[in-house]
């Protein structure tokens, strides 16, 4: 640095005008200063830069695919994670599941088999023991990676994801070992049988809720596992954790269910007939669910569902109706067959009409412009207001024993109310709600459904508000027992009268050929509720799932 300080000096006398210039590149940039004034000159200086190494591209060949992936899993297998991370092109997230593997996890003794290379991929076994408080497992699985070219500088290197630890990963996931969050359960049905989805298929759901909820209540000791722990990506994408490896089964609690293992069994067996069907069953003087299936297992329609109720809803509709006094079951009110509300023109289900008959008639054949035409003599929140006082939808409060949906039924206006009275609009159900609704006609009073008794956990069940009058109760029993006579719902329910009462349901969905069918009735001190998506009529489809359980049921 000194001679270089009398070398600037030196020309600062001889050419001043120059200085400038030579200190401002020596600032920016020292190295390339150094060569300009050395050699005199910035061509110079170029010429005697150390030129950059070329980026390898091209295939890989087999001598960097096999050094790659023995330097990995050798350094991976004897817990070099620094090293093994090296030879992969994120060595971040390669350090942190590699520690965690051995720390949370508890992995140990791992062993690593390369396996058959097929170009740049190479498969791989690992063989390893799971140890936690005492208690220690065999594991083993298989799994691969791919060798690529690092894009920076064309080094061969693992492409690194979490799925190369074990192939149940997606990137963010990790692995744990440790107590099970929940305890096991050993459920119950109403005679004491246990109920498992070997048993009964649709039921797999419902043991994860009773779990979920009654695990720790129920006196069970928790199991110790090794598990995938789902990071935010996972959770979008709605995965759940997930077993690898039991290590011990821990201890389940005992719950007990209001299922009959009569009516379960045959409900499994109904909803096979259709594809997508749903169904429940339940007791209307209590609330106690006899019943749930679904032909589709991996969700809990018949519970959990949000869909359009079609035309079942028309027995909300017509609690409203009665209770205003705007009509009665035997008053003269014919249904057009076009209406118009708002813009929107309504028609009825194959452009049918009623030009002279009743209120009675009109409902037992599922007209819709005998409900749409009393729009105007509604507020926009008169049918939300009936669902939440009376049927007690619509609150989110229900508290069965296991996730439920609870019904919406939100405040609308213009030709979207009008659709909200037929069960379009945004009205969304299932057929527990459904079967509720039954219920509730049936005594005239809500009582919440529920599948394990309120007592079990001390848990507040849901109430409404208030309770239709006798006269209500009566006018809407008169409507729903002349569909099932005389009406849509007539075929299904043959041969289960005198004490009952159905509406069948047809909603339309977007972007699909057949609306789903709906169908909910009751049998004495029994009440079913169904829908078929995609299945076309209620009185087809769900109705005869749901006749054929209640006709079981009346018989026990």
């Amino acid at each position: 640095m000194g001679k270089r300080r009398r070398v600037v000096e030196r020309r600062k006398k001889k050419r001043p005008a120059v200085i400038v210039g030579v200190i401002a590149v020596v600032v920016g940039g020292a190295g390339f200063g150094g060569y300009a004034l050395y050699g005199g000159g910035a061509a110079d200086a170029a010429s005697k830069t150390p030129a950059a190494k070329p980026v390898k591209t091209g295939p890989l060949s087999a001598t960097e695919v096999q050094t790659t992936a023995r330097t990995f899993l050798t350094s991976w297998q004897q817990g070099k994670v620094t090293q093994a991370a090296a030879v992969t092109d994120d060595a971040k997230a390669c350090i942190t599941l590699l520690t965690g593997y051995a720390k949370n996890a508890h992995v140990k003794d791992v062993t690593l088999t390369e396996g058959t290379r097929t170009g740049a991929k190479v498969p791989f076994s690992v063989k390893a023991t799971v140890s936690y408080k005492g208690v220690s497992k065999p594991l083993s699985y298989d799994s691969s990676f791919s060798v690529v070219r690092r894009t920076s500088d064309g080094k061969p290197v693992v492409d690194w994801h979490a799925a190369v630890v074990h192939p149940d990963l997606a990137d963010g996931d990790t692995l744990a070992t440790g107590e099970s969050g929940t305890p096991p359960i050993k459920a119950l049905d109403r005679d004491g049988g246990e109920i498992t989805t070997a048993k009964y298929p649709s039921l797999g759901t419902v043991l994860d809720g009773l779990r979920e909820k009654f695990g720790k209540k129920a006196g069970g000791k928790a199991g110790v596992e090794l598990r995938v722990v789902r990071g935010k990506a996972s959770e979008k994408a709605k995965l759940s954790d997930k077993t690898l490896l039991e290590l011990s089964k821990g201890t389940p609690g005992t719950v007990k269910t209001t299922l009959s293992p009569t009516l379960q069994a045959a409900a499994e067996k109904q909803v096979t007939t259709q594809k997508n069907a749903s169904v429940v069953v339940m007791r209307p003087s209590t609330g106690e669910i006899y019943a749930v299936a679904n032909s589709s297992h991996g969700f809990n329609v018949a519970f959990q569902g949000s869909l359009a109720p079609g035309s079942t809803m028309k027995i909300v509709t017509s609690t409203m109706l009665f209770e205003k006094g705007l009509i009665t079951p035997d008053a003269s009110h014919p249904c057009p067959k076009t209406y118009k509300l708002a813009g929107w023109t309504f028609h009825n289900d194959d452009d049918s009409e009623i030009k002279k008959g009743t209120f009675k008639m009109a409902f037992g054949a599922s007209c819709n412009n005998a409900f749409i035409n009393f729009a105007p003599k509604l507020s926009n929140s008169d049918l939300t207001t009936e669902a939440q006082q009376v049927y007690g939808l619509g609150m989110n409060n229900w508290a069965i024993g296991v996730p439920t949906f609870d019904g919406s039924v939100p405040v609308q206006s213009g030709a979207q109310m009008g659709a909200s009275l037929i069960g379009q609009g945004g009205v969304r159900m299932n057929p527990l709600n459904m079967a509720s609704v039954a219920s509730t006609v049936e005594t005239g009073v809500f009582h919440q459904p529920y599948l394990v008794s309120p007592s079990v956990d001390d848990r507040t069940v849901a109430k409404a508000s208030r309770t239709m009058s006798a006269k209500t109760q009566s006018e809407l029993k008169e409507v729903m027992q002349y569909t099932a006579a005389y009406g849509t719902a007539a075929k299904a329910m043959a041969g289960l009268g005198p004490d009952y009462g159905a509406k069948t349901g047809s909603a339309e969905v977007d972007g699909q050929k057949k609306p789903n069918g709906w169908f909910t009735a009751y049998k004495g001190d029994l009440v079913g509720a169904g829908v078929v998506q995609a299945g076309g009529h209620g009185g087809d489809t769900a109705g005869p799932i749901v006749a054929a359980l209640l006709k079981l049921g009346s018989s026990l």
